[in-house]
């Protein structure tokens, strides 16, 4: 049975995705910022960044349209110990057009096995909503 997919993934944002994932990190966090091209139907990487805190992320991050941001986030735990979890941001601000987020919606669950990431954050209320302490929240066991 073939697949289907609304947006088309290029061989060249897959192995961005791979090397991005493979990268050794031994501090700060990294992201790298994919957005659809609307008119064409297919993913494009917008940038990387490398050491960035998550307030600085959310300020470069469009605020009237939805991005997938792959996180790789330096998560301080309680014990002491460090790691570098990958994170899927679903950057979908509700200031953005209905056909923009819908589509976005749409081709999220395929970008996300793509990217073989399992952990999911959704952002809907733009850089107001995405902080530092969102994120410990959302991946440090209570």
């Amino acid at each position: 049975m073939s697949q289907t997919t609304t947006v088309d993934t290029p061989q060249s944002i897959k192995d961005t995705l791979r090397k991005f994932r493979l990268a050794r990190r031994s501090s700060g966090s990294a992201a790298l910022v994919i957005k659809i091209n609307i008119k064409n139907l297919v993913l494009e990487e917008v940038e990387q960044f490398d050491g960035i805190s998550i307030e600085e992320l959310a300020e470069e991050l469009p605020e009237h349209s939805p991005r997938y941001v792959v996180l790789s986030y330096e998560l301080k735990h309680k014990d002491g110990r460090t790691s570098f979890p990958l994170v899927l941001i679903n950057w979908a601000p509700r200031t953005s057009e209905t056909r923009s987020l819908t589509l976005h919606a749409s081709a999220l669950l395929n970008f996300q096995i793509t990217a073989d990431i399992s952990k999911i954050i959704d952002v809907l209320d733009g850089p107001e909503g995405f902080t530092k302490e969102f994120v410990d929240t959302t991946l440090l066991p209570k």
